[in-house]
């Protein structure tokens, strides 16, 4: 629960907050009359923010210097003064046209999508694949590709695809890697790993012997999610006083998939703000994160 403000007490911290986040310095009174023309006096704006820190919605670094938002005034920007914002029709347009031609490659997809939200956010970003709560199987394929090396390729919901080299004990046409395949498909449709482990004696030996790569895939990928996190943006965000604790933030794999994993809950969609590591990730106590799913 918020301590109540009142209407100009939330326009003034809504201002504090949208300047500091532009300059990264402390913001005063004097900056907020000039810099948004408000029609109050510098003496009334100051007395307001004097008020919000009482409150603990800004802190005072120094006592000459101005104030800076505390992580509850960032909570409560977002939860409460925050509203949506879309962007212009032809950014719109224009993101759309860089998809369109981008590569029908998925980590393509994804690079590009890092791209544009850092340079839309001028911030840093990061993306990953789409990650289902259980990976299940959509398709296979069974090439063979020189003796008895047969190249797998694992199409999973989601997009996600594996490549995996199977070893036989014999070579064998193509044809018959074909039919394997195409039993393995309409046995396995959307089937997740406990489902295809179930399901092993129905299999014959070739059957069998890609049925378990294929669980060894499954069981690897769900031990490790979000394990491809695509960045981009770390450049922008160099000359902010938060620089290094942020850059080590993005650069520790372990902890974006933790934290990716950790918020992802069905129950919740569109955007998601982690503020100050919500308690639980102390390295990311100077840090907020914007999700979208």
């Amino acid at each position: 629960m918020f301590p109540s403000l009142t209407e100009r007490q939330e326009y003034i911290l809504s201002l504090v907050i949208q300047s500091h986040i532009s300059s990264g310095r402390p913001i005063g009174s004097k900056t907020l009359v000039d810099e948004f023309d408000l029609d109050v006096s510098s003496a009334t704006v100051r007395n307001e923010m004097a008020l919000l820190s009482e409150l603990g919605y800004v802190v005072q670094l120094h006592t000459s210097a101005g104030r800076v938002p505390s992580e509850v005034g960032y909570r409560y920007f977002v939860q409460q003064l925050l509203g949506e914002f879309h962007l212009p029709y032809h950014e719109q347009q224009m993101i759309s046209h860089q998809f369109h031609q981008a590569r029908l490659d998925l980590s393509q997809w994804m690079q590009l999508a890092a791209a544009i939200l850092a340079r839309t956010s001028q911030g840093a970003s990061f993306v990953t694949m789409p990650q289902p709560y259980q990976n299940r199987f959509k398709h296979i394929q069974l090439i063979s590709t020189q003796g008895r090396l047969v190249l797998m390729i694992l199409v999973l919901f989601g997009g996600s695809v594996k490549q995996q080299m199977l070893t036989l004990a014999e070579p064998l046409p193509q044809a018959r890697l074909s039919v394997a395949a195409n039993r393995l498909n309409t046995l396995f449709e959307n089937a997740g790993y406990d489902d295809i482990a179930s399901r092993l004696s129905q299999l014959d030996t070739l059957e069998n012997e890609v049925a378990r790569l294929v669980l060894d895939v499954l069981r690897r990928t769900d031990e490790r999610p979000f394990a491809n996190i695509y960045r981009d943006g770390l450049v922008n965000i160099l000359e902010d006083e938060g620089t290094r604790q942020a850059v080590r933030v993005l650069e520790e794999r372990t902890l974006l998939a933790n934290v990716l994993n950790e918020t992802q809950t069905p129950d919740i969609r569109g955007v998601q703000v982690v503020i100050g590591g919500d308690g639980r990730w102390e390295e990311l106590k100077d840090c907020s994160i914007i999700l979208s799913r």
